[in-house]
């Protein structure tokens, strides 16, 4: 497809701050003209819904099985509002971070959730394209009131008051077809470079299991290790428990924090993702309410190790090295600490070993948990791991050779991330100028091919190609004309 969206002839200031100038013939409304609030209870056996930051509306099912965590719904459900296909739906705690979208199921949601059913002439698809932008998120945040971030609400009657463009209902199709016709090729290009990363994780991971648990002389002689999943080890090398290598294993503290990570000079607790990644991720964490006193003691210092105790069961037990972390981040209760006993471990070997694929496979068959997607260990099964550990200097010629070996594909995996997070961007840049009139795709729309046509011209697309054009636009000069 190589269509030039242009800018609309005409424009008009739609008088609302986050809409900005809008097509001269839309229109701009309050959202009480254009929705009615909906309040249709007494359905408990109707499947139940759930509306997410991520996704919009979503089966509660769906969310469970993504995630950690677990229904809390009540047993009477009585009084939970039946969505019907259509409908848009809000958390209205949430609305101001994204929680807001129009559903396709029929079910029944919180009853302290939000229902409003568009009226004649809005198409929910539109207005979920619509209410799910930054801008709207901003000002659904102006709107909704509360003590702190935590209990800010967007309540209905100020919903309504919220203004919102509206073109005419020909256009809202236009737009949303065109819109969907891009998020698949986006969502495809986003598929293709997560292979990649997998691809890449995979063959970085080979090299890091071969040098951690052969060396790097590849004609070095072998010994039976004694256990099953180390196999043969160098001759020279040791069989260890970690607790004969490190100091003893300390555990965090998870108070309830505020939902927004920490400024500079505030304490705050890391979130237990900081480990997920190659290296130690200090921006992982949650400001420290300043009704709370900080523990000292569980400030976070450079050269602690720490481990994952909970978390789904692909990431759980992942080790990383805190390298001069920023002061004042207290561990959390979902993480381990621990430091190597000075002179027998180099603590970047020991990370390297506890990521490889033989220390997780002790890890994995010690879990408990649930389901999947919560899972726990216990101090003892990280105590208990076993490592070949071959001389200090060894280690130390390890490290640096894997430094070397290791860094083409994390240099490959860092720059696919970014090309990710781009596309993702682009995508909510283009969906913003799109529904707020910047941008005119009704001649893009019309020329779209039909869904099993797009099916077959996307199977022939190559994904760097397709990934790579949008990428150029993204991190091109704006210019009056965009190319798709």
């Amino acid at each position: 497809m190589n269509t030039v969206l242009k800018h609309y002839p005409a424009m008009k200031e739609s008088g609302v701050p986050w809409l900005g100038e809008v097509p001269e013939y839309w229109g701009v409304k309050p959202n009480r003209a254009l929705f009615e609030e909906v309040k249709d209870q007494g359905h408990p056996d109707e499947p139940m819904l759930s509306v997410t930051i991520s996704r919009g509306v979503i089966s509660q099912d769906d969310l469970l099985a993504d995630t950690s965590k677990k229904d809390s719904s009540n047993l009477d459900k009585t009084k939970y509002k039946l969505v019907q296909p259509g409908d848009i739906a809000y958390n209205k705690m949430r609305a101001w971070q994204g929680a807001v979208g129009s559903s396709k199921l029929r079910g029944i949601i919180s009853p302290a959730y939000i229902v409003q059913r568009p009226r004649s002439g809005v198409q929910a698809e539109y207005m979920h394209y619509l209410m799910r932008t930054p801008a709207f998120a901003k000002e659904a945040e102006r709107w909704s009131y509360g003590i702190t971030s935590d209990m800010w609400s967007l309540r209905p009657e100020h919903f309504k008051m919220i203004y919102s463009c509206c073109p005419p209902i020909s256009e809202q199709t236009a737009i949303v077809r065109y819109l969907e016709y891009m998020d698949r090729r986006i969502q495809r290009y986003i598929r293709a470079k997560q292979k990649l990363i997998k691809l890449l994780e995979e063959q970085k991971q080979a090299i890091i299991h071969r040098a951690v648990t052969r060396g790097l002389d590849p004609a070095v002689p072998l010994k039976p290790s004694g256990v099953e999943w180390l196999g043969d080890i160098p001759a020279h090398w040791e069989v260890v428990r970690l607790k004969e290598a490190s100091t003893p294993i300390e555990q965090g503290w998870s108070p309830q924090c505020d939902a927004q990570p920490t400024a500079d000079n505030e304490w705050g607790v890391l979130k237990v993702g900081c480990v997920n990644g190659d290296a130690f991720d200090s921006s992982q964490n949650k400001k420290l309410p300043t009704s709370l006193e900080p523990v000292p003691n569980l400030q976070v210092r450079n050269g602690d190790i720490l481990v994952s105790r909970a978390n789904t069961r692909d990431l759980l037990g992942l080790a990383a090295l805190a390298v001069n972390p920023r002061e004042k981040l207290m561990l959390c209760d979902k993480l381990f600490r621990f430091r190597v006993k000075p002179g027998r471990v180099d603590p970047r070997f020991l990370v390297y070993t506890m990521r490889q694929r033989t220390s997780r496979a002790q890890i994995e068959t010690s879990t408990n948990g649930a389901s999947d997607s919560m899972q726990n260990i216990g101090q003892a099964v990280v105590r208990n791991l076993l490592l070949a550990l071959p001389s200090l200097d060894e280690q130390l010629k390890i490290v640096k050779s894997l430094e070397s070996q290791t860094h083409t594909c994390a240099s490959s995996i860092a720059q696919t991330q970014r090309e990710i997070t781009l596309l993702r961007e682009y995508s909510t840049r283009l969906i913003a100028d799109v529904v707020t009139g910047k941008l005119d795709v009704r001649e893009a729309a019309t020329n779209l091919p039909d869904d099993a046509e797009d099916e077959e011209l996307v199977e022939e697309i190559s994904e760097r190609e397709g990934s790579d054009q949008i990428l150029e636009d993204l991190e091109s000069e704006p210019t009056e004309e965009v190319e798709v």
